[in-house]
């Protein structure tokens, strides 16, 4: 009993000291604390790291526009000088740089102000309407360009931080969260896969980074849903993925190379699915074809149901466009779809996407 007493004592005394000594070093030297607000896991108590990695490849974007309007006085035509700013983001060391396709569409006027200070008038290489992005070259040496990340490893929950030039106010940066991926039917663009957080996205963000903890890219801020007294937090941002598939087009052809099949695709409700006798939560319904079009030459009706495109099961219309678009001129695509209560098989030879569609046939 004696021997237990004394281990124990020796255990207290122990401890008695160690937390003496610990104060003491808390005490002398408080910067030897954890910092707070690391997370599980390792996450960082700060995203400085990431900024720092990422924010020099981040530039400021000024543009001007002549705008006509009609004068009281005069009944000839006159403009004036409106003046935007936006942002952009190196994506390569020899001077690309990527931005949206609003920030820089009928502008008399672009110049570009890099994280050094430097200014430059770029060459608008190239842009996609459909994307709302450009692509712009500046020759100023090499320059710090961002590393390219993943959109398609994204989770709901991520932390993202938004970096840009919001109303002029310069290397803004916001921090947020992915709030859904895959964000389509929000009538921004044609082609809709976008990013959704509420990282602060405001006028002039357009353009600049959606960056991860890590420093890489993510996405491209773009647009914030239409503001009213309810709404906030909600921003949206064009997945990296798709911004190399367009950048990389751009580069080879000066413009983006895309299938096209000369179809409306429209989504079902499943009361519609039930009516037509089509089982399950497949199929888009054919709005609408153009005249001349593959599609119409392969014999698809306005009314038709599209379950399948080579062999891939459809459930939106969405899903519809990305793979059509997808497709090269000159592809044999093969369709499975519902008509009059019974299954039909087609193939369509895509064609290229034209600027300018073709009238409705039905």
């Amino acid at each position: 009993m004696a021997g237990i007493k004394s281990a124990l004592l020796f255990v207290l005394q122990s401890i008695v000291v160690g937390l003496a000594a610990a104060f003491l070093v808390v005490l002398i030297r408080p910067d030897l604390l954890p910092v707070l607000g690391g997370g599980a896991g390792g996450a960082p108590a700060s995203y400085a790291d990431a900024v720092d990695l990422s924010a020099p490849a981040v530039a400021n974007v000024y543009t001007k526009r002549l705008v006509e309007y009609a004068s009281e006085a005069d009944e000839r035509p006159r403009f004036r000088v409106e003046t935007g700013f936006g942002s952009a983001v190196v994506i390569d060391p020899q001077g690309f740089l990527v931005t949206n396709y609003h920030v820089v569409m009928d502008t008399a006027e672009i110049r570009v102000q890099l994280s050094d200070g430097r200014i430059a008038e770029p060459r608008v290489v190239g842009v996609d309407a459909e994307t709302d992005l450009a692509l712009l070259m500046v020759d100023l040496g090499t320059l710090p360009a961002v590393r390219l990340g993943s959109s398609g490893q994204l989770r709901i929950g991520d932390v993202v931080l938004a970096i840009g030039n919001p109303y002029g106010l310069t290397k803004s940066v916001t921090q947020g969260i992915v709030s859904a991926t895959g964000r389509g039917m929000l009538n921004l663009t044609t082609f809709e896969n976008f990013i959704q957080t509420d990282a602060a996205i405001n006028a002039g963000n357009s353009g600049g980074a959606l960056i991860n903890v890590r420093g890489e890219l993510v996405g491209i801020n773009t647009a914030i849903l239409e503001q009213d007294a309810g709404t906030e937090g909600i921003g949206f941002a064009i997945p990296v993925d798709l911004v190399r598939g367009v950048v990389a087009e751009i580069k080879q052809h000066g413009r983006v190379v895309r299938g096209w099949m000369g179809f409306i695709p429209d989504d079902m409700t499943p009361a519609e699915r039930n009516a037509l006798g089509i089982a399950g939560n497949v199929g888009i319904l054919l709005d609408g074809i153009y005249s001349g079009s593959p599609a119409q030459a392969s014999g698809l009706n306005c009314g038709d149901v599209i379950v399948s495109i080579n062999d891939e099961p459809i459930f939106s219309q969405r899903q519809a466009r990305l793979l059509v678009a997808g497709s090269n001129p000159g592809d044999q695509v093969d369709i499975k779809g519902w008509r009059d209560g019974g299954e039909f098989r087609t193939t369509i030879i895509a064609g290229e996407r034209p600027e300018i569609l073709p009238p409705r046939s039905c």
